[in-house]
């Protein structure tokens, strides 16, 4: 019998949702910096707040899940924990994680009534950072992002431009976001941001 081996021309290439995008998003002005992070490891983890499961959960990560509209940042762990729901976490991780990690979390929930599905594919994550992040977003957004209100660790499922994002902001000046979106939205939000720059040098549009 013989067995092909794989070309590699036959191995599928992985495009990110704002491929299309870099350019444009790579034109916006000095004040606002915006980079698709595509790829991540995504998990949605449904358990019940301090029961069994999500106690194994914390012991595999090495963090304590957050509590409503708050994150857990990833300082000294791979692993982010945004909180999505009363009993229900998104975890984010690096690119080429996933098998380890749902292997190893399915493992220490074990019988437990929990879940830990793999959402990798739903969304991709832009990083906006510098000194308009707070006034470029204001023009879509209804979330009052001074740090007074919306502290740094703040995880927030929102609208920015009527699309859903999952908002998380990661500096005490909210100069430093991340907006989490599903690939279906990701290049209208992109045209919206390129097109709320406008007033501020911004230019181009997709290509």
């Amino acid at each position: 019998m013989t067995v092909e081996t794989p070309t590699p021309e036959s191995t599928p290439t992985r495009r990110s949702p704002l491929a299309a995008w870099q350019d444009s998003l790579a034109r916006l002005p000095a004040g606002l910096r915006v980079t698709e992070l595509p790829f991540l490891t995504q998990l949605t983890l449904r358990a019940q707040p301090g029961g069994p499961a999500a106690k194994a959960v914390e012991g595999v990560l090495g963090i304590t899940l957050p509590g409503p509209v708050s994150a857990h940042l990833s300082g000294d762990a791979d692993v982010e924990a945004l909180w999505m729901g009363p009993d229900e976490w998104l975890l984010v991780a690096p690119d080429g994680s996933r098998h380890d990690l749902l292997t190893r979390l399915r493992s220490a929930v074990g019988e437990e009534f929990a879940t830990v599905t793999d959402v990798s594919a739903q969304r991709t994550t832009l990083a906006l950072s510098g000194r308009l992040v707070r006034t470029v977003l204001a023009h879509g957004c209804a979330v009052d992002l001074d740090p007074r209100v919306t502290p740094v660790g703040s995880c927030l499922n929102t609208l920015l431009a009527q699309a859903p994002v999952t908002l998380v902001v990661r500096d005490a000046a909210a100069t430093d976001v991340r907006l989490l979106v599903r690939s279906s939205f990701a290049s209208y939000l992109a045209a919206w941001l390129v097109d709320a720059c406008t007033e501020y040098g911004a230019g181009g549009g997709c290509g």
